[in-house]
C-alpha cells in the first residue's frame, strides 16, 4: 500500500514523500530510501526497490529532497549539507508517525548523504549504497563544463540529465568541504555496498573506497551489468530483494512491531492488479504470500492458493496423527504427508456422488517412521481421515460474502 505524506524540514520547506507498508499485518521494520542527485522519489528505481523491500514486510518512506519533485523550496539554495538535514529530518517524521527508520539507504548522491547522516539518526543499524560516490566532491564532474563559470559568477544554469538546474557556489563549496568516505570508519552501523562494475556515472572503484574504510559488519553486493540509474526493472527488484535479505540479519524482530492489528482466528489477503497474481496474506499474525507459477502468468513468489489447500490438508493430516500417537503412546517417530491436487473427470470417480463433469481431487501419501505394527499402520491411515480439514473439504460448506467500505 502505498500512501502520500508530507512533513516539515528544518529549511521551512514542505516535503512531500510517499510511504510504503505492507498489505496486510505490521511492518517487520521501516526504511528510509534517499534517491540520487536531481532525481526525485518517483524515479522507477526508488519505487521498484521500496516495493520489494515492502513485499518482504519492510516499510518504506521516499521522499524527494527540498527543490525537486513535489517538495517545496528553491534547489539553487539547497546543497550537499542541507540535504543530509533534510534525511534527518525524514527519520525525525517517521520516529513521530510510524517509527525509527531501522535501515537508510541511498542511490548515488542519495547513498553519500545517507552515510552523513547516518551518525545523526540513532534507530539506524543498518546502511545501503547503491552506485554511490565515496565522497560527494565526486558529484562536480557532472558540473565540470560549468565550474569555471559557477566559480566566477557565484552561479550558473547547467544541463543534468536533460533537464535546466541552478547551481550556487555555495553548493560547490559544500561538497568540497565534506570528508565523508572517512567518516565511514565511524559509522558503528551494518553496511551494504552494491554498485556495478560497469557504472558509467561512478566508478566502482568508488565504491571500494568506501567498503575499504568501512568497518564490519560489512557486506559488497556486485549488480553485474546494471547501468547507474538501474533503468531496467529487473536490477532495482534484484537490489530490493537482495537489500531485504541481508537486512533481515539486523533486524531484531522481537523488539520490532508489536502483534497485527487483525483479529484473532482472521486471514486477510491483498493485493493490486498490478501484482499480477501475487497478494499478501496476514493468517493470524503470519506473515505470507500467495502467487501463481510463471507458466500461468504469476511471477512464482509464494504457493498458489490450491497449493495452500494442500497444505492446509498435509499439515492438519500430520497434526492429527502425532496427536493421535501421543495420545496412544504409539512409537512412530515421525510423519511426512504429500499431497497433489488436480481435477478428474466424475467418471473416473467410483466414490463420488457426481456422475459428470470435473471435481477436485487431493492424492493424499502418507509416510510413518518408528516400529509400527501392520494393525498400528493401518489404525493411523483411518485416523487421518479424521483431521479436521479433511472433514471438512468432505462436509457441506458455506461462504457468506459481503462488500465493505
Amino acid at each position: 500500500m502505498q500512501t502520500p505524506v508530507s512533513f516539515d524540514s528544518q529549511g521551512g520547506a514542505m516535503l512531500a514523500g510517499v510511504m510504503h507498508t505492507p498489505d496486510a499485518g505490521s511492518p517487520r521494520a521501516y526504511a528510509l530510501f534517499a534517491h540520487c542527485f536531481t532525481c526525485t522519489k518517483n524515479i522507477n528505481a526508488a519505487v521498484n526497490i521500496a516495493d520489494s523491500l515492502c513485499r518482504e514486510g519492510i516499510a518504506v518512506l521516499r521522499f524527494d529532497f527540498t527543490g525537486l519533485g513535489q517538495s517545496e523550496g528553491d534547489f539553487a539554495d539547497t546543497h550537499f549539507s542541507s540535504s543530509v538535514q533534510d534525511l534527518v529530518d525524514a527519520a525525525a517524521f517517521l520516529q513521530r508517525e510510524y517509527q525509527g527508520p531501522d535501515i537508510l539507504v541511498g542511490h548515488s548522491l542519495g547513498g553519500t548523504a545517507a552515510l552523513a547522516a547516518a551518525p545523526q539518526i540513532a534507530s539506524a543499524r543498518a546502511v545501503s549504497t547503491i552506485g554511490s560516490p565515496a565522497d560527494a566532491e565526486h558529484v562536480l564532474h557532472l558540473l565540470q563544463d560549468d565550474l569555471a563559470c559557477i566559480e566566477k559568477n557565484g552561479e550558473a544554469n547547467v544541463k543534468l540529465a536533460g533537464r535546466p538546474f541552478r547551481i550556487r557556489k555555495q553548493f560547490v563549496d559544500d561538497v568540497r568541504s565534506q570528508s565523508v568516505s572517512q567518516g565511514v570508519r565511524k559509522l558503528r552501523k551494518a553496511l551494504l555496498v552494491m554498485h556495478s562494475p560497469v557504472d558509467e556515472l561512478v566508478p566502482v572503484e568508488e565504491a571500494s573506497r568506501i567498503y575499504q574504510n568501512a568497518m564490519h559488519p560489512k557486506s559488497f553486493i556486485s549488480l553485474d551489468n546494471a547501468d547507474h540509474l538501474l533503468s531496467h526493472e529487473r536490477d532495482s527488484r534484484y537490489a530490493g530483494h537482495v537489500l531485504a535479505a541481508w537486512a533481515s540479519r539486523f533486524i531484531h524482530e522481537d523488539e520490532a512491531p508489536g502483534p497485527a492489528v487483525y483479529h484473532t482466528g482472521h486471514v486477510v489477503a491483498s493485493g493490486r492488479p498490478e501484482d499480477i497474481f501475487r497478494v499478501a496474506i496476514n493468517a493470524d499474525g503470519h506473515a505470507l504470500t500467495g502467487d501463481e507459477p510463471e507458466s500461468f502468468g504469476g511471477t512464482d513468489e509464494g504457493p498458489s492458493p490450491y497449493d495452500y489447500l494442500s497444505a492446509a490438508l498435509g499439515s492438519c493430516t500430520v497434526m492429527t496423527l502425532n496427536m493421535y500417537a501421543r495420545h496412544k503412546q504409539l512409537p512412530l517417530e515421525s510423519v511426512r504427508v504429500d499431497v497433489q491436487h488436480g481435477k478428474i473427470h466424475a467418471q473416473d470417480c467410483q466414490e463420488c456422488e457426481a456422475e459428470s463433469g470435473k471435481i477436485d481431487r487431493f492424492e493424499r501419501a502418507i509416510h510413518l517412521q518408528g516400529d509400527l505394527s501392520d494393525s498400528q499402520r493401518q489404525r493411523l491411515l483411518e485416523i487421518a481421515d479424521r483431521c479436521p480439514v479433511h472433514r471438512t473439504l468432505h462436509s457441506e460448506v458455506s461462504i457468506s460474502s459481503k462488500l465493505e467500505k
